[in-house]
């Protein structure tokens, strides 16, 4: 009988049994504590409870990791130089299977972040969430700000199309308007004078290594300092009730945090269908026509630019913005008052409308310049349908095979190694690219020997239509034994 009751005893006191996944888990626990690891990180405290008004930090984390994987997609295909680039990415778009969406996803998603980004900012500062002991918090987002921007930049010049490459032209030369340091801080940045290769291949690294990596540990440091100070809570109520109304991390915030992010992937997803990021034909330096625009988030600061010229320039690019940075710096060591509610803030929430209206004008401005200029709106137009035109025609691999058998050719017929010297001496390559592989500013010459014959060829040389001279083209004043030899080389660009 007593035996029998300490069985029974024993049966009452057994653990109750684990599935396989509660064992996985609890054999996993033991040699990680991810327990206790995920207990700190989804049971933090929120004063009020869940909101929405939090999910802009949540969002920033999501899309910088959407940013990364697709980057990581286009990195497969992509060869940072000037004589590849172009053609990669083009090859992406083009041709890989879902490449343009995915270019696309990632083009918008750096768009994205900026606008999460200011709402984040924004949210911060109306909430007043920089008061407090949260000085470095507030420094370390200042800085991820920073990071993003370098990123959005870093990475616009990579497609190294014609917009590409004059929009980073006009903002590297900007550098060069720094007292002291700043043509040595433009060729540094470019690798060189001038745009190329070198230029490529800095921003690459920087684009794809150095910014990401100053991304992830100022991020780790901004969540740490976050879970340090804790969350700032909503405007009003006193600290009893709000840590009475406190609710964990998880399941509300977490769950509100997930909608948000749905909602960011749907909108980047529509776009990428329905809108695709365009690409525009290879840069060409030598086209002095086109007109450059760089992003809409460097519109304002773009037309600021415009004020500022001469002596005057570093008053505008380095002086004014640089004061203005420092002030956003420094928010949380100035307003030093505990009061959080907007509403009691006139001054703070003035001067920061005023900063954000003064944007926006600004870009209102760049805009209705751009519209009013009968110059400016043709060249638009012509870039435009360059665009279109380009994104239309079928991809095109590089002709280094066709340019080698042109070569070969142009050796093997002394009239065509004639011609070809000819070519270059009329700086035919400067529009036509060498070897006649073609250019943004003059379309490809291989295989225009079989669309028209050498005396059709001949009269177009010396009497171009009015096409061609509207884009550029000269008549060709040589005699006919040069002629001849010009002839004999464009007939050999197979």
């Amino acid at each position: 009988m007593q035996d029998s009751r300490l069985s029974s005893h024993k049966e009452q006191n057994k653990p109750p049994a684990q599935s396989e996944h509660g064992r996985f888990f609890h054999w996993l626990d033991r040699r990680t504590g991810i327990d206790a690891l995920l207990r700190a990180a989804l049971d933090e405290p929120i004063p009020g409870g869940a909101s929405l008004a939090y999910v802009f930090g949540s969002g920033l984390l999501f899309l910088f990791l959407s940013q990364i994987i697709t980057g990581v997609f286009l990195a497969l295909y992509y060869v940072p130089s000037a004589d590849h680039a172009h053609t990669t990415i083009a090859y992406i778009t083009k041709e890989v299977t879902a490449g343009s969406f995915i270019r696309s996803i990632h083009a918008y998603g750096s768009s994205a972040i900026i606008i999460v980004l200011l709402l984040h900012i924004t949210q911060t500062f109306l909430y007043g969430s920089y008061k407090g002991k949260r000085e470095l918090l507030w420094l370390a987002g200042c800085g991820l700000f920073a990071l993003m921007l370098g990123m959005s930049f870093t990475g616009y010049l990579l497609p190294w199309d014609q917009k590409a490459f004059f929009a980073t032209t006009v903002g590297t030369n900007i550098l060069s308007e720094i007292p002291f340091v700043g043509n040595a801080l433009k060729s540094l940045l470019r690798g060189g004078t001038e745009m190329g290769t070198l230029t490529l291949s800095r921003f690459f690294v920087l684009h794809v290594f150095m910014i990401p990596a100053l991304i992830f540990v100022f991020v780790a440091i901004h969540v740490y300092l976050f879970r340090k100070a804790g969350a700032a809570g909503p405007i009003q109520g006193d600290a009893a009730t709000l840590e009475k109304s406190a609710e964990p991390f998880y399941p509300r915030q977490v769950l509100v945090d997930i909608v948000f992010a749905l909602l960011i992937i749907c909108g980047l997803g529509l776009l990428a269908h329905y809108w695709p990021v365009d690409l525009g034909p290879k840069a060409n330096p030598a086209d002095t026509q086109y007109v450059p625009r760089p992003e809409w988030y460097y519109i304002p600061v773009f037309q600021w630019l415009k004020y500022w010229e001469g002596a005057f320039a570093v008053m505008g690019i380095l002086v004014i913005p640089g004061l203005i940075a420092l002030l956003f710096v420094a928010l949380p060591f100035i307003d030093r008052r505990g009061e959080r509610r907007p509403w009691k803030r006139p001054v703070a929430l003035a001067i920061y409308a005023i900063i954000f209206a003064g944007l926006g004008v600004l870009g209102g401005l760049s805009r209705r310049g751009d519209l009013l200029d009968p110059a400016i709106r043709s060249q638009f137009a012509r870039q435009r349908a360059d665009v279109d035109s380009f994104m239309k025609a079928p991809f095109e691999p590089e002709l280094a095979g066709s340019s080698l058998v042109a070569a070969n050719l142009a050796l093997a017929n002394p009239l065509a190694n004639q011609g070809k010297a000819i070519f270059e001496q009329q700086t035919c390559n400067a529009c036509h690219g060498d070897s006649g592989i073609g250019t943004a500013a003059a379309p490809k010459l291989i295989g225009v020997a079989v669309k028209y014959d050498n005396e059709k060829l001949k009269a177009l040389l010396k009497q171009p239509t009015k096409k061609m001279t509207d884009g550029g083209m000269p008549r060709v004043e040589l005699n006919d034994a040069d002629l001849r030899a010009l002839i004999s080389y464009l007939d050999s660009l197979k």
